[in-house]
């Protein structure tokens, strides 16, 4: 499922849509997205990155709460590109069934998959995948506000 020009607009650089930076800036690319329905991201994992100096030294993993973090950046992306006329701030307010799969090591790149659910007045419901080589890494659902 691939997003033509036709149906919606160019897909945007990832510093355009979310107000994080390096290093705390965790969405390299989209890769394809629907609006209301989902986006597919990426996060290029290097031993560079410098959580992982001292998560762990001798064997270094991505933090899960960055993962997750990665997820929610995601949505706040979906979030933006679905509704336009909410763009001052995307805020993540819950999260649940949170499962952990598979350790992230440099080198990896994370594939997010992220689905809008539902929506009640400012509260948007998501549900995200990270997955290393379509192996799963990470699930979470969370609950944003967009305002």
């Amino acid at each position: 499922m691939s997003t033509s020009a036709q149906e919606f607009p160019p897909i945007p650089s990832v510093r355009s849509m979310l107000p994080h930076r390096y290093p705390i800036l965790l969405v390299d690319k989209v890769l394809d997205y629907r609006p209301n329905e989902y986006i597919r991201a990426i996060k290029l994992v290097s031993g560079l990155d410098p959580y992982l100096q001292g998560h762990f030294p001798e064997h270094p993993v991505m933090p899960g709460v960055l993962i997750v973090e990665a997820m929610a950046q995601a949505s706040g992306i979906l979030g933006r590109l679905s509704f336009p006329e909410r763009d001052k701030s995307c805020l993540l307010t819950e999260l649940g069934e949170t499962r952990f799969r598979r350790q992230v090591v440099p080198g990896d790149c994370l594939e997010l998959y992220i689905v809008f659910e539902k929506q009640r007045k400012d509260f948007f419901w998501f549900h995200g995948t990270a997955k290393v080589d379509g192996e799963l890494a990470a699930s979470a659902s969370f609950t944003a506000r967009l305002t």
